[in-house]
This record gives structure tokens, sequence and C-alpha cells, in this order.
């Protein structure tokens, strides 16, 4: 902007200060109306953008879950493949290895000794999988890192903690090659996460918790199995079931493990897709599926938009405060209008000594971003109240989420701004239209 730019802007900020002075009650009217209409917005997308956001943007295109259909056209859900695995299909996935990575995950909870032998234990909540899931999802690590894939064969006794529980249990020291009891085995410390906890949580979407605090360990999948750990999530099972017991569990059609894969190329997820086809083919054939192979293969995204992990009353609630937002902007632009109309003998001497529409069209817009800018601040003050107290209306877990951060200041004072501006539009052209001859003749 020139140095003659800079000199009029400051003249027409200068108007609009007096401008807004002259009239307190009616300015004080718009900054209230502009305030609150921008904090409801805002308190109620804060909670929108921490569900809906992509966990894991970076890599969200390139991982994906499979789904098979284990149970028929009569059971499933209305034609859609469970949305988890059985055991059989599960390791029949990772015996046929045709991914970059792949990775079985479930919940486990275990109790832990924190101060050795003779403490009280407590529990602990984690998950089984393999090795690959670490790189898969960019776990990042403070200390150590995960275990490998011999690992996983040779089913270690390895566990690896996220920095939340290694502070809880060592003070945030390293604590790698120390040992651990977990839910009476010992295992040895490989690795301690940073802190890493997506949300909504898209690899455990079934069992694992949309929304949750960050998880406090990780064990390999394999030697869960060996520890016959049973699931500490959900457990879908369709049909009559005539046996009980861990090998009857893991033969059922119970689905209870989240399979993931990555796949880097759209061949290998041409190729992937043609895959799960041929092995539900195969058990077709095989006499196990007596229906058509029916199965699935979405990405982090259209996983997430499937299982519709964006709460229907945060959507609900954004709509009804951005309806709350438009009233106000309405409301504005009334008093804008009427504001604006006053001053229409103003406007006509300075229309008649020269001042072109083009000026009379800054001033007012000008004066009407300092409103939005005074509504802005006080929407801010109001946001922060409010997104405190955002736990009367959403569950305790989804409300945790909700926080005030720079991205969030600049979209609050941006949209007041703007949307100030925009509702003076018609009021300024309204204003920019007074017939000076008139106005002249009637003064």
């Amino acid at each position: 902007m020139t140095r003659q730019g800079v000199e009029m802007f400051a003249y027409y900020l200068d108007l609009a200060l007096r401008s807004l002075k002259r009239n307190p009650a009616l300015t004080g009217l718009m900054i209230v109306a502009i305030g609150f209409g921008v904090a409801a917005s805002m308190i109620t997308y804060s909670v929108f953008r921490a569900v809906s956001g992509n966990p894991i943007p970076d890599k969200s295109a390139q991982l994906f879950t499979p789904q098979i259909d284990s149970w028929g056209p009569q059971q499933n859900l209305q034609g859609e493949p469970p949305q988890a695995m059985d055991y059989t299909d599960a390791m029949a996935l990772m015996r046929a290895h045709l991914a970059k990575r792949q990775t079985l995950v479930y919940p486990v909870q275990l109790s832990v000794l924190p101060g050795g032998d003779r403490s009280l234990p407590i529990n602990a909540y984690g998950f089984a999988a393999y090795g690959d899931f670490f790189p898969m999802f960019q776990v990042p690590f403070r200390y150590g890192s995960g275990w490998s894939e011999a690992d996983d064969q040779a089913r270690a006794g390895v566990v690896v903690l996220t920095e939340e529980f290694n502070d809880k249990l060592f003070g945030g020291a390293d604590s790698v090659g120390r040992e651990i009891t977990l839910g009476g085995h010992e295992y040895r410390i490989i690795g301690v996460t940073r802190h890493w906890n997506p949300q909504p949580r898209f690899y455990a979407l079934f069992g694992g918790g949309t929304f949750g605090a960050p998880a406090d360990f990780y064990i390999p999948f394999t030697r869960a199995l060996d520890l016959k750990i049973y699931t500490a999530g959900n457990n879908s099972c369709r049909g009559k079931m005539s046996g009980s017991g861990w090998d009857y569990w893991l033969r059922s059609n119970c689905v209870w493990i989240n399979p993931w894969v990555e796949l880097d190329t759209p061949a290998a997820v041409a190729r992937y897709r043609r895959f799960l086809e041929g092995y539900a083919a195969e058990q077709q054939q095989a006499g196990r599926f007596n229906w058509a192979p029916n199965v699935r293969l979405r990405d982090v995204t259209q996983w997430l938009s499937y299982m519709q992990v964006v709460p229907p009353e945060s959507r609900i609630s954004l709509l009804v405060s951005i309806g709350f937002f438009v009233i106000c902007l309405v409301n504005t632009i009334g008093l804008l209008l009427a504001k604006f109309m006053r001053r229409a003998g103003e406007i006509g001497v300075r229309r008649a000594l020269g001042a072109s529409r083009r000026e009379i069209y800054t001033q007012f817009l000008i004066e009407a971003g300092t409103v939005g800018v005074a509504g802005g601040l006080l929407g801010l003050l109001l946001t922060s109240v409010g997104v405190s107290g955002v736990g009367l209306l959403f569950r305790p877990q989804i409300a945790r989420l909700a926080h005030v951060d720079l991205s969030l200041i600049a979209l609050t004072l941006g949209v007041a701004i703007l949307a100030t501006v925009i509702a003076a539009f018609y009021p300024a052209w309204r204003a920019a239209h007074v017939q000076p001859a008139w106005h002249l003749r009637t003064n």
C-alpha cells in the first residue's frame, strides 16, 4: 500500500471511530450481535473440527482396511461386510502378505504392578498389533523403537510403552531394557513412544474407542494369541454358538480384529482388491461361504465416513449455531442500514463537494470492518469461555478435544470482520446512491 493509501485509510478509520462514538448504544448492539453470533459458531466448530479432522493426513490415502463378508446376506449389515474381521480371515491376509506393510490390531486390558511384586495392580489399556503398526501409522518414538518381524514370528515377550504410561511408571526416564509385568507375564521394554493419540482413533474404530485418552502400551499380536488374551473391545458374532473356549472362539465367525494394509500405488490397491475377491471366491468354493464374494477396501477417510465417526449432535449444533450467526448478521444489516441512512444529509453534502461513490463505499465498509474487529474480540472472549463449557453439551471424551489455538483465534477474527463487511455492502450501497441535490434542497 502506498503512503497516500495509508493516509486515506487512516482518515477513513478516524471517520469511522468518530461515527461509532456518536451513537454508542447502536454501536454496542452491533458489536454484541456479531460477538455472540461468531462465538456460537466457533464454539461448535471447535468441536466439529476436532472430531471430523483427518487423523493421519500424510498417509490417509495409502492406508486401507479390508473387509470380508463372513456372515452372509441374511446376517450382514444391510449388504455391507462386518466392520471387523474374524481370526480365520485375518490370519489368511497376514499369510498372503500382499501389501507393503500390514498389521492386525485389537484392544487388550491387562493389570500391571507399577512398584514391583509388592505393589497393588492397576489396569492398563493397550493394543495387540504386528510390528508394522509403528511405521505404518508414523508412531514417533522417544526411546528405543518398535519390534521386528522376527519378534512377531518368535512371539516375543516385548512391549512398547507410551510416553504417558512411561511417565507414570518410571518418571519419564529411559526404561528401554527394563522388565515389566503385564497380566502376570514378564515383558521387556524395547521402546517408548512420544505423545501419539490420533483423533478419531481410526485404526481401531471397532472396539478400540473412537475418541479417548492415549493407550498405555503395545504388545505383539502373536504374543497376545499365545497367552490367550481376549479382546477388551467389541466382539460381534452371528448365528448360534455351539461351543465355548479360546480355540472355538478363534474358529467362529466372531469378528474382533481390525486389519490394516499399506498400499502406496493405485496398482497395488487394485491388486489387493482382486486378491480379496479371489480369496472370498475360494472360501465359497470350499463351502465355508455359501454366498457370492462380498468385500470392501476403504482408505482412512472412506472408513471414517462409513463408520460415521462424527457425532450427529456436533453436526446439528454447528448448523444451529450457523443459523444463529446468520440471524445476527441480518440484524446487523438492519442496524447498519439505519445508522448509515441517518447520515444521508452528511453523505449528500460530501457527494456535492466531489466525493465519489467509491469513497463513500470505502468509508462505510471500513466503519463496518471496525465493528467487525470489536465484535471479533468479544467473540474471542465468549469462545474461550464457551469452549471450556462444551462438556455440558457433548460427551466428556469429545468435549476435551475442543480447544482454542492460534488457528481458531485467527478464524474467529477473520469470520467476524469478513461477515460484518459483507453485511455492510447493502447499507453502503444505499448510502452511496443518496441523491445529493435532494438532500441539499431539503436542508
